[in-house]
């Protein structure tokens, strides 16, 4: 399939290393330093590209966490406008570490992973300068990001902005009794900057 040139420039956009260091010397009270890996995955390619993400403390490279698969694809309610679809492994601990050893992405297949419904976002786009632009991308109307992990049903609010060398994210774990923020984007985005592009 032809992919749009706005679905290319994103899953460019999204795809690399990246670090908060200057965030993290700014502001170490809420912000720690992280690094976070965002690689292409070979998994649905006739209609979208796929990335899989891990972060890390940069004190603990060795124990990334927080594996998450997200695919990037066309809205299919609209012949304009992308959408971010995002999966929970099954297995999250047989990816650990693929963000420095890509290798073990290969042998991942659809099945082992979780689709989440509600973990959806749609993104919009603005023209920042010549040949660049800016993604944003938000939760749609109505819709709560939950799964379960270790026996626990988790909700998280989803959301980022991204531009060709910067990368905002709002991701926050909510409380599901009194819906604030309890982990995560609290005070603001994360703000990455990319520091190598895969």
């Amino acid at each position: 399939m032809d992919f749009s040139p706005d679905l290319l420039t994103l899953g460019k956009y999204l795809t690399g290393e990246f670090d908060n260091r200057e965030q993290a010397l700014a502001e170490p009270v809420w912000f720690v330093h992280l690094r976070l890996w965002q690689r292409p995955v070979d998994l649905f390619p006739d209609d979208s590209i796929t990335l899989f993400a891990e972060q890390a403390n940069i004190v603990n490279l060795d124990r990334p966490y927080r594996q998450r698969i997200f695919r990037l694809m066309p809205n299919p309610n609209s012949e304009t406008g992308l959408y971010v679809q995002y999966y929970m492994p099954k297995n999250p601990s047989a990816l650990t570490g693929a963000g420095r050893n890509p290798d073990l992405l290969k042998t991942l297949t659809p099945d082992q992973l979780e689709l989440l419904p509600g973990c959806i976002l749609s993104v919009s786009q603005q023209t920042v300068a010549s040949n660049r632009y800016q993604f944003t991308a938000s939760p749609l109307p109505d819709t709560r990001c939950t799964f379960t992990y270790l026996g626990n049903t988790v909700q998280v609010s989803l959301g980022f902005e991204v531009t060709e060398t910067e990368l905002y994210t709002y991701d926050k774990g909510i409380d599901q009794e009194t819906g604030k923020a309890t982990w995560g984007a609290i005070t603001g985005p994360y703000r990455y900057t990319k520091r190598e592009q895969y």
